[in-house]
């Protein structure tokens, strides 16, 4: 199989380029090579290197920057969609895109599901969100994998962020009224090819199992480092920020699994694995 991959040098790219080397050939771009935006520039990179599949894994993903910098992410959120699966579809291969827990408004108790309504709140949840549908709406060659609290070894992370503030401060405030479903970038990677392998097309919640708080995945992260910082838990008011997040995003995966036969690990054995990659 051989795969073409935008955001290569992301978070998620550069596991996405472990993983799928191992299935074929890859090629993989980020900028400033290219724009995913850059309709010549991604059908250039299409046609010389001939993929059988095309990875999507190029965003816009500051959450607060958006806020200030609407064109930016809907150029890359979803004028860089389309343009891939444009491409995509002309050259008749699946496109892969990423979305986002953020799509949804928070307001459920319940884990989402895929056919849930979407409710973005904030710039980058609704350039995702319509990103999505010119994805839909180009190729019926398309998965779209929604994630959510992804962290990576090579990424500017929420685990990483927090052992950083913990060498720094006696003391850490870490919000607990926010719930979701933190995912490790390497099963993520995983579950992609599984998705692709299966020819499996449509709409994918792709989360590591679970739910937990930010304090919860905070206190865990330092456990697992052997870090005594103290952690205070404190309500998101505290924290004024731009852009409004759902306070409850927790994804429901049954649909991948029954579709491409991958079952993702439980958060806490996923963090596990993720900080073993950190040494």
């Amino acid at each position: 199989m051989r795969t073409l991959i935008f955001g290569a040098r992301g978070q998620l790219g550069r596991d996405l380029v472990e993983v799928f080397a191992a299935e074929g050939p890859v090629a993989g771009f980020d900028l400033p090579e290219l724009d995913i935006a850059d309709s010549e520039q991604v059908e250039a990179s299409v046609k010389a290197f001939g993929p059988d599949v095309l990875i999507n894994a190029a965003a816009y993903t500051n959450v607060e920057a958006a806020e200030d910098d609407a064109a930016g992410a809907f150029r890359a959120n979803v004028e860089g969609a389309a343009v891939a699966a444009r491409a995509a579809h002309s050259a008749a291969i699946p496109v892969v895109y990423y979305s986002t827990d953020y799509v949804f408004g928070g307001h459920k108790r319940v884990p989402y599901v895929e056919e849930d309504a979407v409710a973005p709140i904030g710039v980058y949840a609704q350039s995702k969100a319509d990103g999505e549908v010119w994805v839909r709406e180009l190729t019926k060659k398309h998965f779209i994998l929604r994630t959510a609290w992804l962290y990576g070894p090579t990424g500017n992370c929420f685990p990483k962020k927090i052992l950083e503030l913990a060498g720094k401060y006696p003391e850490l405030k870490v919000v607990e009224d926010e719930v979701g479903s933190p995912t490790h970038t390497r099963d993520l990677a995983e579950a992609t090819l599984a998705v692709v392998q299966r020819a499996a097309f449509g709409t994918y919640h792709a989360v590591n199992g679970g739910k937990c708080s930010r304090y919860e995945l905070a206190k865990a992260v330092l456990e697992l480092a052997g870090v005594s910082t103290p952690i205070v838990p404190c309500a998101s008011s505290e924290f004024p920020a731009k852009a409004s997040r759902p306070l409850y995003s927790v994804l429901a995966t049954e649909k991948l699994r029954r579709e491409s036969g991958y079952l993702f690990k439980n958060w806490k054995d996923a963090l596990v694995e993720f900080m073993a990659r950190l040494v």
